[in-house]
């Protein structure tokens, strides 16, 4: 498949998606998680650990971005990811950074952990679940409940 066309951040979701595959993480995207908000990458790990990553291609994308305080009291990690021409100094330092291309990407920093409280994850892990079980669905059989 040729990756030129898609946006850059679906881009750098792919090769986040493709690297915590390697972690034993398995991800979604476009997660809605509250209204108003929808993170990039939504990742759930193995014992049940929440990542968010977020996937910023420009300077002008993150200083635009006024929701990703937002994120944090969705995830127990809070990561960037940004490919190698990103100025990384912009991001915060107290948050989880990924390099990622198309294909692969790299954790250069992992943000500190916040576990969320056992009602929150149960709510986030719903909702992840059911984002991940409505794609598989509308791949199955696309157009129908639309």
């Amino acid at each position: 498949m040729d990756m030129e066309p898609i946006l850059p951040g679906f881009r750098l979701a792919r090769g986040v998606a493709r690297h915590l595959r390697g972690h034993d993480f398995v991800t979604v995207t476009e997660l809605v998680p509250a209204p108003g908000l929808r993170v990039d990458v939504m990742a759930l790990g193995p014992k049940g650990e929440v990542w968010i990553v977020e996937c910023k291609s420009s300077r002008a994308d993150y200083l635009s971005d006024r929701k990703w305080h937002g994120y944090l009291e969705w995830c127990d990690r809070f990561f960037w990811a940004v490919d190698a021409d990103f100025p990384a100094e912009l991001l915060p330092q107290e948050t989880g950074l990924m390099l990622a291309d198309s294909y692969d990407a790299e954790i250069m920093r992992i943000g500190p952990e916040t576990r969320l409280a056992p009602a929150r994850r149960k709510a986030v892990t719903h909702c992840f679940a059911r984002h991940a079980a409505a794609r598989l669905q509308g791949l199955r059989d696309p157009g129908f409940g639309l």
